[in-house]
């Protein structure tokens, strides 16, 4: 398992959940790791858990300054950034007559600019040092389709699809391969709110809402964080070279395309 030898990642999100799990494959398949996160304290303790591979790194992907200061830290820290997945997002439901201004602008400052802006100071690294790069952003099944009562956070999947097929055109002439992955119901903690937003919606009990979309999924079961590590590391090897402006939907046949 080394297929990342020698590689350095950043990811963003990274204290918890899927991008721990990134974090704990990559650093398994031979790569250092900084973990980006809005909640530092939370983020040491990660890396801490992770070894000496790993590094943690305060980053708000909502405020320039501090996308670009993570950046500049990751790179001094670990000489280099080869490989960036951006997983940092939110969630949000609602029926779209009592969706706000203010939700609308909070998911797209997350899961769209966040997703833009820290790919842009990273590409922007990696064209300088002039040894191209993975860069693997993180979409969702959600982006595939619209949902009566999640249409923010479906919208700004699909933005990240879209964004992605651009900047892989774009970027692939400097030697950096752009590419997503599409999970689809992924267990974790993060579900807790999800389901509560549909007990809220739906008039179903707390937990229904979770058996209902596990039980749905052709594979038989909600995903596992651990699921999305394998075509996390293959996007970042050498085996997707010729891979770019793909998404991929990692999801257990809930969706085909």
């Amino acid at each position: 398992m080394t297929r990342l030898l020698g590689k350095k990642a950043l990811i963003t999100g990274a204290a918890r959940g899927i991008g721990y799990a990134f974090a704990q494959r990559y650093i398994a398949e031979g790569a250092e790791v900084a973990i980006g996160d809005i909640n530092i304290t939370r983020a040491r303790e990660a890396a801490a858990a992770l070894g000496l591979k790993a590094c943690a790194v305060e980053m708000d992907v909502t405020d320039q300054a501090s996308i670009e200061a993570a950046v500049d830290q990751v790179e001094a820290s670990l000489g280099g950034i080869d490989i960036l997945i951006n997983n940092a997002a939110l969630f949000t439901a609602a029926p779209i007559v009592e969706i706000t201004r203010a939700d609308f602008d909070k998911v797209f400052a997350i899961n769209v600019a966040g997703v833009l802006f820290t790919m842009q100071a990273v590409a922007k690294k990696m064209i300088a040092r002039g040894q191209g790069g993975k860069i693997i952003n993180m979409a969702s099944q959600a982006g595939r389709r619209g949902e009566a009562l999640v249409g923010v956070y479906c919208a700004s999947k699909a933005a990240v699809i879209s964004l992605t097929q651009s900047a892989g055109l774009n970027l692939i002439s400097h030697g950096i391969n752009v590419n997503a992955i599409a999970p689809g119901v992924v267990d974790g903690e993060h579900w807790d709110g999800v389901d509560a937003f549909f007990a809220k919606y739906e008039g179903k009990p707390l937990g229904q809402k979770k058996r209902e979309v596990g039980e749905a999924v052709p594979f038989g079961r909600m995903g596992q964080a651990e699921d999305l590590t394998g075509m996390a590391v293959f996007l970042a090897s050498a085996d997707a070279d010729y891979i770019l402006a793909q998404t991929y939907n990692v999801d257990g046949g809930n969706w085909m395309s």
